[in-house]
């Protein structure tokens, strides 16, 4: 294929990946009028002011040093209020952030998921240092395993925290 041709096809590609972002929106429970309304008075109710002193002075300083905010409490009490509301109506729970809702445990957004992360973590680790002292370092694969194993450590470390506390800055 001629250099002309494959800048068309990647015009063409960067153009459809673009026209797909345009229809990307919030997930259905954050479009729910209902949560919307919900972490609105919250907000206004509690993040203000003197209300918003008391929660500082009584949030568990776990809490903060994740970076807790009080909107990110008005949105998961809101988040729970708004899923009561769907099973009393027999609807299916929806998602909310672009994930399905998990009780938060500790400072822990996805318990579960961060456990695994974890888990999975120290399982790569054990295997590198088995790796290391069993693999003699003039093997011509050494390196490369090693680098590998680092990377793959460097992942599930960064799965733990986005697991932990899902932000703009850990996705």
């Amino acid at each position: 294929m001629r250099a002309a041709a494959w800048v068309s096809v990647y015009t063409a590609a960067a153009a459809a990946a673009l026209l797909g972002l345009s229809g990307v929106g919030c997930s259905q429970g954050d479009r729910e009028p209902y949560y919307r309304q919900c972490v609105r008075l919250c907000e206004r109710r509690n993040c203000t002011g003197a209300a918003l002193r008391a929660f500082h002075r009584a949030q568990p300083i776990h809490m903060q040093l994740t970076g807790w905010t009080c909107i990110d409490d008005c949105q998961y009490d809101c988040m729970w209020d708004t899923v009561g509301v769907y099973i009393q109506e027999g609807l299916r729970v929806p998602q909310f952030h672009g994930k399905w809702p998990f009780y938060r445990f500790l400072f822990f957004q996805e318990p579960a998921s961060a456990f695994a992360s974890i888990l999975n973590g120290l399982a790569n680790l054990l295997m590198l240092a088995k790796y290391r002292a069993a693999v003699p370092s003039e093997c011509p694969m050494y390196n490369t395993c090693v680098c590998f194993a680092t990377v793959t450590l460097n992942a599930w470390v960064w799965s733990t925290v986005f697991h932990t506390r899902d932000t703009a800055l850990t996705e």
